[in-house]
């Protein structure tokens, strides 16, 4: 987790900081459905590499947002879910995703020569 040192003064950059890439809001979107195991993501992400995707689970297991849960079994098994902390962002994706969706239903009624 991040030190109270090292948050930012703003609460939006803190937030930012947080979830502002690109994949950590796609996995964000994905652990709002439930728990998901490594391959999962990685399915439901194409464009993300086994690396980053492991970057960003830990980065995000770090602050508090994810949980990864490790099973003793052969071959081992691995999920990841939202934490309770990680919870509390789901009206801040729900919103995006809103905006998201009409942005898209806007841009489809613009006239193609006035997009240009």
């Amino acid at each position: 987790m991040i030190t109270k040192k090292e948050l930012p003064l703003c609460p939006v950059a803190t937030t930012v900081g947080l979830i502002g890439n690109k994949w950590k809001l796609l996995i964000m979107r994905d652990l709002l459905k439930g728990t998901k195991r490594f391959g999962e993501l990685r399915k439901s992400i194409p464009e993300i590499s086994q690396k980053v995707l492991t970057e960003n689970l830990r980065s995000m297991e770090e602050d508090g947002i994810v949980i990864r849960t490790v099973y003793a079994e052969v071959p081992p098994r691995v999920e990841y879910c939202l934490s309770d902390l990680g919870n509390t962002l789901r009206p801040i994706i729900n919103v995006m995703e809103t905006w998201g969706l009409e942005y898209q239903k806007l841009n489809e009624e613009v006239p193609r020569n006035m997009k240009e």
